[in-house]
């Protein structure tokens, strides 16, 4: 499938690793020049390999920034940087995003308030800094990864859970301004992806209910009517199709990527 993305840019934020990564280097193989942002720098160097060796052919430019794009400050920065070295953004990935599992009557509010501010804010800050060169030039394409417990709550994971239900209706209300300037964006929720990011979750949730981290990632798995998790490069493939032009008629769509666990219609 030609998805005629040679010669585009991209932001993908929390790019340094799984989802983000796996975006990051699927651009990049199909000649997108790719920025990628998160706070380690260690971890953006080695992303930053990892998407160079990942497509030693490719004609684009792989570029990082170590910027907290739960600020205002890290955003434009992150979206400058991008305007500067290629004068616009043709793509944004918003990925950035964290939110911790526990028992609802011991977590603080400031797990609630850094997963709203890394990724409700921090997503609507990113779309706010890229969508209007998008709106003037009539052309661009955001995807939103969210989560399917925006569908499916659990009393240990509401942080994460109200924050992915506020971006779906953030992604079908903005679709809205943007659809009549052909910028187009959409969602994906993945269900559990086999990341890193799933093994720390797991760790929470094992300290939460008592019981091992073994039997905690086997009851995550047993809830996958498809019996396992996702890879980071499938949710990756879907995020390029949702950014070509075979998707030029989708926007204010969520694509849920959770093995069937989402049962409501």
């Amino acid at each position: 499938m030609q998805l005629n993305l040679s010669g585009k840019t991209a932001i993908i934020t929390g790019g340094s690793a799984g989802i983000g990564l796996a975006c990051a280097q699927a651009l990049y193989a199909e000649g997108v020049s790719v920025l990628i942002a998160a706070r380690d720098r260690e971890r953006l160097a080695q992303a930053l390999t990892a998407i160079n060796d990942h497509a030693p052919e490719s004609k684009a430019e792989a570029l990082a920034e170590s910027a907290d794009v739960s600020t205002a400050d890290g955003v434009e920065r992150v979206v400058a940087r991008a305007l500067d070295t290629w004068g616009r953004v043709d793509i944004l990935i918003n990925n950035a995003g964290s939110a911790p599992s526990g028992d609802f009557y011991t977590l603080g509010d400031d797990a609630y308030h850094g997963a709203w501010d890394l990724k409700l804010l921090g997503y609507m800050r990113m779309v706010r800094a890229v969508a209007p060169q998008m709106k003037a030039r009539r052309d661009g394409r955001i995807v939103n990864i969210v989560g399917a417990a925006a569908h499916n709550p659990t009393p240990t994971f509401l942080a994460g859970g109200t924050a992915n239900a506020a971006i779906i209706n953030f992604t079908k209300g903005i679709s809205q301004d943007l659809a009549p300037h052909r910028v187009r964006i959409n969602a994906i929720s993945p269900g559990p992806v086999n990341t890193e990011r799933a093994r720390q979750l797991a760790r929470q949730e094992a300290d939460a209910h008592g019981i091992s981290v073994e039997e905690a990632t086997a009851r995550r798995i047993a809830s996958v009517p498809l019996g396992r998790m996702a890879e980071a490069d499938e949710i990756a493939d879907i995020a390029l199709f949702l950014v070509s032009d075979r998707a030029a008629s989708v926007t204010g769509a969520e694509l849920l990527m959770d093995g069937g666990a989402t049962a409501s219609v």
